[in-house]
């Protein structure tokens, strides 16, 4: 697929609730034109000689190995950045404010990607608000790799690997995002990307989760909102069970609970003992039998025997890894679409 001039030049990227549907569609498209063309010569120039800065407040497996790869087959670079490499302004602390360091920025690269999650941040929506602070300030595109909030990149991943498996068309299918128990005490961003991207493109939307669990109230009214305007259902069940009948998907992922923070911090070893007392809450081979089929997907890392049995997440049912190769060629599509000159 050729790329073009896109309406995605220059534009940052912290939801995929910010992006027209064509965008997204975009994206996933070129991203599997790039999957199947891997490195042709059409591709491995776009970002020559340009570097994109990598800024993790917190560490990561997949997301820094996929876009370092990223920009080095568009024919850039990725670099490495994180706060104890910088003098950071914090309510404790003097240093420089966000809008110097993104000023800053804009002279040097062609894009910037932040992570910061959980013990990062001293309450819930903090981590969105300083991405979208530093995007005031970036003229270059801001991508989210991942947030409190949200996941784009992730929610672009599964949509993509959805098309593969379900085929193009994910109008009246159905996935459901199952609260798993588990020992992470993860953040809400990776599943309210997915109920969103996914309600976008045109497929029910059904969450179950324990009393407690609630996601955040916005992205549930986006998502219906999103499921109204394309013919989708959505729902919300406290049981464990009953989401997975005639399910296509279920993604079964642990998240924290509506008390994770509290006097400024958040609480991860309350979360843990609090949600391993759930043991109901796993995904196994009896619940997938309910299911049409259904595949079963996840952002990683997977909580084995927790979140969901051995049996389904390296079974054949499971695309847990086709996902996770596919964070690779929607960032990089992302990354020719906005940055590439």
């Amino acid at each position: 697929m050729a790329l073009r001039k896109s309406s995605l030049n220059g534009k940052s990227m912290i939801t995929t609730q910010d992006l027209s549907r064509e965008e997204i569609l975009e994206i996933i498209q070129v991203a599997e034109a790039m999957q199947k063309h891997r490195f042709s010569d059409e591709y491995t120039g776009v970002l020559k000689h340009q570097s994109f800065l990598m800024f993790f407040y917190n560490p990561s497996v997949r997301t820094r190995q996929s876009f370092e790869i990223a920009a080095t087959e568009l024919g850039g670079h990725g670099l490495y950045l994180e706060p104890g490499g910088m003098r950071l302004k914090t309510k404790d602390r003097a240093g420089e404010t966000i809008e110097d360091v993104a000023g800053v920025m804009n002279r040097y690269g062609c894009g910037v990607g932040i992570r910061i999650l959980e013990g990062k941040l001293d309450y819930y929506g903090r981590g969105d608000e300083i991405l979208r602070e530093y995007d005031r300030y970036l003229k270059v595109p801001l991508v989210s790799f991942a947030h409190d909030r949200f996941h784009p990149c992730q929610g672009l991943a599964d949509a993509m690997g959805y098309r593969k498996h379900l085929g193009e068309h994910l109008e009246g299918k159905t996935i459901v995002h199952q609260w798993g128990h588990g020992a992470l005490a993860r953040s809400h961003c990776s599943v309210q990307e997915s109920m969103l991207i996914c309600s976008r493109l045109g497929m029910n939307v059904r969450v179950a989760h324990p009393p407690g669990y609630e996601l955040d109230q916005e992205v549930i009214d986006w998502t219906k909102q999103n499921c109204a305007e394309n013919s989708a259902e959505f729902s919300v069940t406290n049981d464990p069970v009953e989401a997975y009948e005639d399910a296509d998907i279920v993604y079964s992922r642990n998240w924290m609970s509506t008390d994770a923070y509290s006097g400024g911090e958040f609480h991860k070893e309350q979360e843990v003992e609090k949600a391993m007392q759930y043991t109901d809450w796993i995904c196994d081979e009896e619940k997938m039998k309910l299911t049409n089929n259904g595949f079963f997907s996840h952002p990683m890392p997977v909580d084995r025997t927790h979140e969901v049995t051995d049996e389904v997440a390296s079974g054949p049912r499971s695309i847990i890894l086709d996902i996770a190769e596919n964070r690779l060629h929607v960032q990089k599509a992302y990354m020719a679409l906005s940055m590439g000159s």
